[in-house]
């Protein structure tokens, strides 16, 4: 039995991967904040045409993390062969722990379906996950939603997930037409952990700590996954165990989310190509943080064109900071 990238009775609390948002910056910070117990690489894409499969680069980042947490790599593709391939250049950079996206709403490249709109062609997964599941010699898992258009269609696809050998699976109970509207449909996922052998991840609109403990309470599932809610207070995932303090008051919200940003800000001075890049890239973040009592400081950072005018703006919002 392959072994699981958590520990026997643990219940893993996940940082999701996010494309252009999880890059290694942001999870490095988010590990000394939060401390997550399993990272996700944004997407590796895997490309068809070309007999690297795997863009050098993205091959670097991997081979360059230091867990603990251990890393799990996401490929994202359309062909089995192509797959198979990036699989052992991604072990062969390091990394044991890979990853299917079946769940990605925008995932169509130029040479074919990929992430959700995979779903739209089960027929094909089969071959898919058993090429891939030769290939790999340590866990392998998928990131899946509930169906393209019909919500129950997982139920069908948990006997071709079991066959072909994935060893854990992570649901997003959204359609992939849906994308993010709606809530996700988390009584679809306690219906999921029971039909299946698989450990179940939770993954879609977890926020908050009392109702992430309670989601894991009523359905069952092996741990979580924390997507937007982490990146608006990396603090969730301390929360949730109860090492951290489950609500704050306004100054305490203030004052953590200023000190996050200036940490992130000098991480992404030091990763991106000069100031306007990392600004861009943390304005990107700065649209995953729906506090509303703090739209009108967010509004401002957003607009700041400077380093200096974006780090005095953070001063504003907490002057401890």
């Amino acid at each position: 039995m392959t072994q699981l990238p958590w520990k026997t009775g643990q219940q893993p609390l996940m940082l999701a991967p996010m494309q252009g948002l999880t890059n290694t910056a942001l999870r490095a910070c988010m590990i000394e904040r939060g401390c997550p117990d399993l990272v996700f690489t944004e997407f590796v894409r895997v490309h068809t045409q070309s007999r690297k499969r795997v863009a050098p680069s993205e091959l670097t980042e991997i081979a360059a993390h230091q867990g603990p947490p251990p890393l799990v790599a996401q490929l994202i593709g359309s062909r089995a062969e192509a797959l198979a391939e990036a699989a052992v250049r991604v072990q062969a950079a390091g990394c044991r722990h890979l990853n299917l996206n079946l769940g990605c709403p925008f995932g169509r490249m130029t040479t074919g379906a990929t992430g959700g709109e995979l779903l739209r062609e089960p027929e094909r997964l089969t071959e898919l996950l058993s090429q891939l599941r030769k290939k790999i010699a340590g866990d392998f898992s998928i990131k899946c939603r509930a169906g393209y258009h019909d919500p129950r269609q997982i139920l069908k696809l948990l006997p071709i997930f079991e066959d072909c050998g994935v060893d854990w699976l992570i649901l997003h109970p959204r359609t992939v037409e849906q994308k993010y509207a709606g809530q996700a449909d988390h009584r679809l996922t306690a219906e999921v952990v029971r039909q299946t052998r698989l450990p179940v991840i939770v993954n879609g609109d977890i926020r908050a700590a009392e109702s992430a403990r309670r989601l894991l309470a009523e359905t069952g599932a092996a741990g979580l996954m924390l997507g937007r809610g982490a990146l608006a207070d990396p603090q969730l995932f301390q929360r949730i165990r109860g090492l951290a303090p489950s609500r704050v008051d306004e100054a305490q919200r203030r004052g953590e989310l200023a000190e996050y940003l200036v940490d992130l800000f000098s991480r992404y001075l030091e990763k991106f190509c000069g100031e306007r890049q990392a600004l861009m890239k943390l304005k990107d973040l700065l649209n995953f943080i729906p506090d509303e009592n703090l739209q009108r400081e967010l509004q401002k950072l957003k607009r700041a064109t400077t380093a200096a005018s974006f780090r005095a703006l953070l001063e504003q919002l907490s002057p401890a900071c």
